[in-house]
């Protein structure tokens, strides 16, 4: 018999998958980054506009994949719109570790991210929520330091990245 909670979860993820936030292609971006996950082949393009401030004015997430994947991708541009970037960095590096069981303290209300902790139950699921936050982290940093955006293949083993 399925739990309540985890029942609402479920909807949640439903509902990002089938209509998911941030899809509008950007036409002025200052953060392009792709991101792939070969363990399911999921694959996601994201763009941020970020004013003088780095504050992140628009988000685009596009993802070819798993529900969890398209899900936690939508959540992403929802949550961090009209956040300062350091913000962004760190709620991404919080729930990077939620996502793995690791011990966070995550102080603000994820909202629909919440729904994401049930993922840790299947750890082969990980790897797909773990893409648009894993993306995100790469493409800010290598906006941070002038670095040109790139693919990289996501891992939860460890922080590596390939090109």
């Amino acid at each position: 018999m399925s739990d309540p909670l985890d029942d609402m979860y479920r909807e949640i993820i439903l509902d990002h998958y089938k209509a998911p936030r941030g899809k509008r292609p950007l036409d002025d971006k200052d953060i392009e980054s792709d991101g792939h996950n070969p363990s399911c082949g999921d694959e996601l393009t994201m763009q941020l506009k970020v004013d003088k401030d780095n504050i992140v004015q628009d988000v685009h997430v596009d993802c070819k994949g798993c529900a969890i994947s398209v899900a936690s991708g939508s959540m992403l541009a929802e949550y961090i719109k009209g956040k300062p970037l350091n913000d962004v960095k760190r709620i991404s590096e919080a729930i990077k570790k939620m996502l793995k069981g690791e011990e966070t303290d995550i102080p603000e209300d994820l909202g629909d991210i919440d729904s994401l902790k049930g993922v840790r139950n299947f750890p082969v699921r990980i790897k797909c929520a773990l893409l648009a936050w894993m993306t995100l982290i790469e493409g800010v940093k290598n906006f941070e330091t002038g670095t040109k955006p790139g693919s990289f293949t996501v891992s939860t083993e460890d922080d590596k990245k390939e090109h």
